[in-house]
Parts: structure tokens; sequence; C-alpha cells
């Protein structure tokens, strides 16, 4: 009787869970196997902070940040109820953008003393209108009066949130494409209040998240949304004006931000949802809430309005009354989900560095990307930097344990890709249940098998050469499941040929940026090694380079420093900083400055498999390397004129001498690798694979 699906999934994960656990016990020892352990089952999760309120206090003059050459133009439109815009300004001065910013209030003829007080607060523009005309008219004079690059419209009834407009004003820098930004809203009991708006074909709307959880999965990516609340958005100012700004037809209020979000994508630019910016919204102070009574009554009237005008825009629009989805809201896209054993972290190793960019790759190209860990645990930036590109990310609470959350989401998907072969081999069986519409792409990162065999090689240990085997058995499994295996060089390519005959094998190597060149020979010095720990052949490199070559490099060069940058580092590495010229760094959060300081990158690994991004990196950045044979396989590196080989430690220790000492042939390696990677390595080279993989349309099996 087959086994069910689900029921596969857990007797994998507990065997794969066990195999790991020996093989890290016999290579890493019972302290480093049992941080990793902790790591598998940790559980993260994602909460929304505290909201800020400056809270209620009697009115005293303050003064507001101000500058004469604005970044950004915020206008608030007030007709009373001067506790809140006093709120809504305290907060902003509590907590001052990055940006330069001047805040225009407009005050449209308010019943109170608003006016009388306003004028006793420092640094605003305050323009004040003789008659009420309604926000429309209060938002467009007081745009006509900016003199920021940007316009941001700001109810009186909120309270932004610490770095609220410096998320907005990032999304522009991001993207070229941005032309109106808007922020998520929360009600002030927490509950979210809207993640964007979506817009059915009758033209009424949805405050999509309504009274939901704001640290929701779904509400935590940046996105096209089909309208923003004009509570608190950000435009172009050159754009607004071009537009002709809120349309005065829908005077005084109502379906104005409606309007101008179809309007900005009627000139070919993107409407979007940015959840890092969080303002706090008392829906309906001025208006109301009620649809029937009041100035919210125009709200009926102008979606007629509305309707009529956008008409032809409107028929490709859901249908009325239905619930929107994130299923539904990418309808029109390619959908691909991406499973990895962790959140990938692009600047600790060369495997998530591949994987980020990968999915900048899909994004550029017009596909959704929904990433799921199969640990299901939120990791903090990592987390929000892949949200922050579009990501839809899901890890606990929000996503259901796997098998559930598969059963909900895997109709939605034309393609799946899955890393490592431990992780696939939980995951294809329910892809095969609960997407079988979806083209599954097995994605090895290198192949564990052949890596694990060299390992055992070298070490000459029998237990790891069984161990090996094994692994070999189960990858090629995988391998001959999958629709598609990818690979990330033609050596393991060539190698399937020969163990898998019958698989689609394809290469999808390294992607990386190509940075140029960087300061010059003369302006650098010393070495540097950069690889995660948690990688075995980068513990047995470090400690050969340091105990083997270091020495024969120093009786040359006494003042040169070897610089081991890298996290999660062992003892035994940790005791190499106690030696003369080696400093143990471990993790550091922005790598460049190394990139740019130091003379000649080592890659000094004695065994692996795969395509090494240390290699990639360095080269990319306009810095030479000394590597081994191994650590230069498959990477159409020519020995002499892209990188200098050698395997003997004197042999290593010369070929860095010579690099270090000689500045035309320094020069030389760092162009010629730099078109390496251009033409090897670069997402420009691996675009049409890409395109192939992913995008293209499923065949029937």
């Amino acid at each position: 009787m087959p086994i069910p699906a689900e029921a596969r999934f857990w007797i994998s994960r507990a065997y794969g869970l066990w195999r790991r656990g020996l093989a890290s016990l016999r290579n890493r020892g019972l302290a480093a196997s049992w941080q990793r352990l902790k790591l598998q089952f940790r559980r993260g999760r994602v909460t929304a902070p505290a909201l800020y309120s400056p809270g209620a206090m009697p009115f005293a003059p303050f003064t507001m940040p101000t500058t004469e050459t604005p970044r950004a133009s915020i206008v608030i439109p007030v007709h009373g109820a001067f506790a809140h815009t006093l709120a809504c300004l305290r907060a902003i001065a509590a907590y001052p953008p990055e940006a330069g910013i001047e805040v225009i209030v407009v005050d449209d003829a308010s019943p109170d003393d608003s006016r009388a007080r306003l004028l006793q607060v420092e640094g605003i523009r305050l323009h004040a209108r003789d008659s009420n005309g309604g926000f429309i008219a209060a938002c467009n004079e007081g745009a006509a009066l900016a003199r920021g690059e940007y316009l941001v419209f700001l109810n009186n009834d909120t309270v932004p949130q610490p770095g609220w407009l410096d998320a907005l004003l990032c999304t522009f820098d991001a993207l070229a494409d941005a032309g109106l930004v808007g922020a998520k809203l929360v009600y002030p009991d927490g509950r979210l209040q809207e993640a964007g708006g979506v817009v059915f074909v009758d033209g009424s709307g949805w405050n999509y998240g309504r009274h939901e959880d704001p640290a929701d999965c779904r509400f935590n990516y940046l996105r096209d949304a089909d309208y923003l609340s004009g509570a608190a958005i950000a435009i172009p100012r050159r754009l607004f004006q071009r537009l002709g700004g809120f349309d005065a037809r829908y005077a005084p209020a109502y379906y104005e931000d409606t309007d101008l979000a179809f309007a900005v994508r009627a000139a070919g630019l993107r409407v979007l949802y940015q959840p890092q910016a969080v303002v706090m919204h008392d829906e309906g102070t001025t208006a109301g809430t009620d649809p029937n009574s009041g100035a919210k009554s125009a709200q009926l009237r102008n979606q007629q309005v509305f309707a009529d005008k956008w008409r032809d825009a409107l028929a490709t629009q859901l249908p009325p009354h239905t619930i929107p989805t994130p299923a539904l809201l990418h309808r029109r896209q390619p959908q691909i989900l991406i499973i990895d054993a962790l959140t990938p972290q692009p600047d600790r190793d060369s495997g998530s560095l591949r994987l980020v960019n990968l999915m900048r790759m899909l994004i550029v190209d017009g596909a959704h990307v929904v990433f799921l860990p199969a640990n299901r645990t939120a990791d903090g930036h990592y987390t929000q930097a892949l949200q922050q590109l579009g990501v839809e990310c899901w890890h606990a609470p929000h996503a259901a344990r796997i098998p559930a959350w598969l059963r909900e989401h895997g109709a939605r998907f034309d393609t799946a890709l899955v890393c490592r072969h431990y992780v696939a081999r939980e995951f294809l069986p329910l892809l095969r249940r609960h997407a079988p519409q979806a083209r599954i792409l097995f994605d090895t990162i290198d192949l564990h098998y052949l890596r694990e065999r060299r390992a055992a090689e070298l070490s000459g240990d029998a237990v790891a050469t069984r161990a090996a085997l094994r692994t070999r058995e189960l990858e090629l499994e995988l391998i001959a499941a999958a629709d598609t295996t990818l690979v990330v060089s033609s050596v393991e390519r060539d190698l399937l040929r020969e163990d898998a005959p019958g698989a689609d094998v394809r290469i999808l190597s390294n992607l990386h940026q190509v940075a140029g060149h960087g300061p010059a020979w003369a302006q650098r010095s010393d070495l540097l090694f950069v690889g995660g720990f948690r990688h075995p052949p980068n513990v047995d490199a470090v400690l050969w380079f340091v105990r083997e070559v270091f020495p024969l490099i120093r009786a040359k060069q006494p003042g040169i420093h070897f610089h081991c940058i890298g996290g999660d580092v062992p003892v035994e590495i940790s005791a190499l900083g106690s030696l003369a010229g080696v400093e143990i760094h471990g993790h550091v959060p922005e790598l460049q400055p190394w990139l740019d300081r130091c003379r000649v990158s080592v890659a000094p690994l004695r065994y692996g498999a795969g395509v090494k991004g240390k290699i990639n990196q360095a080269m990319a950045h306009g810095l030479p390397v000394v590597a081994t044979s191994p650590a230069v396989e498959g990477m159409h590196l020519r020995d002499g004129i892209d990188v200098l080989v050698a395997d003997a430690a004197e042999d290593f220790a010369q070929a860095v001498l010579r690099l270090d000492g000689d500045a035309v042939l320094w020069e030389q390696v760092a162009t010629h690798a730099l078109e390496n990677v251009a033409t090897h390595f670069s997402l420009d080279a691996a675009r049409q694979t890409v395109r192939e993989l992913f995008l293209q349309p499923v065949k029937p099996r």
C-alpha cells in the first residue's frame, strides 16, 4: 500500500535530520552540531512593534523639522479636529525622517481654533483657505505650494510611525518605475486597516487585509496595488502636476486617490504598497464612516463617476464580492514557489547570493516569487530584505505546517524550485500531489555526493565513503523524479550524464552583479579569505593555508596579513588568530571595504564541488585570486590569465607572492577576471536560461 504524501514528508524529514545529524557530529563535533540543531528548530516570527503615539497633552508651541531645499513636501489638509492634527505633527517632530522635508498644512476653513494654534507651530508652512472646499481642493492647493521632489499627502487624523517617510522614498530610489507609493495603515488598536486596495470590475473597492493581523505574511511584502488610500501616499511632484493633480470631478472628496492610482498606471508607472511605511489612522475622524450620510455620502456617487471614466481599465478587474487572496492578486503573473532549508543570507554564503539574485531576475521579468523556508522561520532583516524585493515570504505562525500550507497554496504555482537534496526529498511528493500542474525544478546547489566523496577520499574515512554512496543514491532518486535538475558547472552536468543518463540537467551557475574595478594595486595590501564555516571544506582550507602556506609567505613578506572573514567560526579556526599576521574577523555585515582594501584573495580549498562563490565575488569586484585546482573547477578560468592556480603549499605561496608584488600582472588578472564573470556568471549571462526554466509555459506531462 503506497505511503500517503503527508506521511512520506514526516518520515523523510525525520530520516534526513538523523542522517545530517550523524554527518555533522562526524565532521563538526558535538558543540557545533548542537548549534546547527538549534538553528534547524528555531521558530522565529515577525511581530508588529508597539505603535507610537505622542499621547494627549495640553498644547504648547513647538518646532517642526524643515529645510529650504526639501526632498519631500508633506501636505496635510485640515478641517477642525485640532487634537488629531497636533498628534500628527508631534509624531513627525518626535521622529524626523532622514530626508529633508517641509510640512505644508492647509487649513480648509476650520470651524475651531486650528488656524490660531497652527500659527504657533514653528517650521510649518500654513496655507489658510477662506472657505471650506474639501479634501481635493485643499490637497491641490497645498501641492501647488510645494518645493520638494516628492509630494506626500497625509491625513491629519494619522500618527506616522518612525521611519515611515524614508520607507516610502526608498521605494522610489529602488524602483525607477515607481509612480505612487502608499503606506500600511493600522487602526489605533493595532489591527490592520489597509495593505493596499483592490478595485472590482464595477469600481467598488476593498481595503485588503482590513481588521487582520498586520504581521501576517500576506501583508508584508512590496507589491502592486489597484489603489492606495490617500491617507498616506507619496508621488513625484512633477508627475502629480503632469496628471493634473487630484481630479476635481470627485469634489469634495472620495475616489480621488483611486482615480490617481489608475492615472499613474495609465502613464506606465507602478502603484506600490510599501509595508515598511506604517501609519496609524483614526479612520473617519472628519467625514465619518457611514456612506449614507455626511461627506462620506459622496462615495457612492463618485463610484459611478469613477466607473464611467475608467470603464476599459476596469474590464479585467475581479468581480464584486470576490475575497482577494495572494493567488488572485497576482493572477496576471507567473507564480513561482522557491523552497530552501533556511531563508537565504546573501552576505554569508554564495548559495544564498545566487538564490536572491535568481529571485531578482524573476521579478524583473514579471514573475511573482513566493519563498517558503523548510523550517518555516522568519529570519529578521534577511526576510525583510526579500519582502522589499517583492517576494511573498511565508513563515510561522502565519504559515501552516508544510502539508497544510501546500494543500492551500499549491494550485497557484506554475513552477516550483526546491533546493538541496534533503529538502527536495521531503517536499517533492507533496508538490506532486498538491501542485500537479507545476514544473518541478530540483536545485542541487552543488552535488552533495561528489563533495562528500572527495572529502572521504582526502581523509581516508571509510564511514564517510559509505555516507557519500548513500547520498548519491538519494540525489539520483530525486534527479529522476524532478522535471529538471539544476547544477552549477559543466563538470557536474557531465558527471550526471554518466550517473543519470535519462535526466534533464541544466546549468544555472552562480549569479553575480559585476561591480567593476575597485582601487588600484598601490592602494591595497594583505590577503583575504571569505567563506562561512558551516561548510566543512572552508574549515579544511583555512587550516591548511595558515599552517602550511602562510608561514612561507610571511618568510618573504613579514608585514603581510591574512584576513579571514566568515561566520560560525569553530574553535580551531578562532585559535589561529593568535598567530602573527592572522586576523580572524568572523562575520562582517559589509564585505565591500575588504574587497576594496585587500590585494589578493585566496581560495585554498582542497576538496569540494560546485562553483565557488568566494572566487566569483572577488573577481566581480576586480580583486585577483590565487586558488587551488579543486577551487576553480568548472569556472572557465585560465591559469595565469584570469587567476593563478597552485596546489602544493610551496607553489601556492609563490603564486600569492608573485601576484602581490607585480602591479602589471595584478592589473591584467583583475581585468580578465571581470570579463570572465561578465561572460559566465553575471545576471545577463544567465537571463535566457532562467527564462527557459521558469517562465516558458509548462508542457503537459
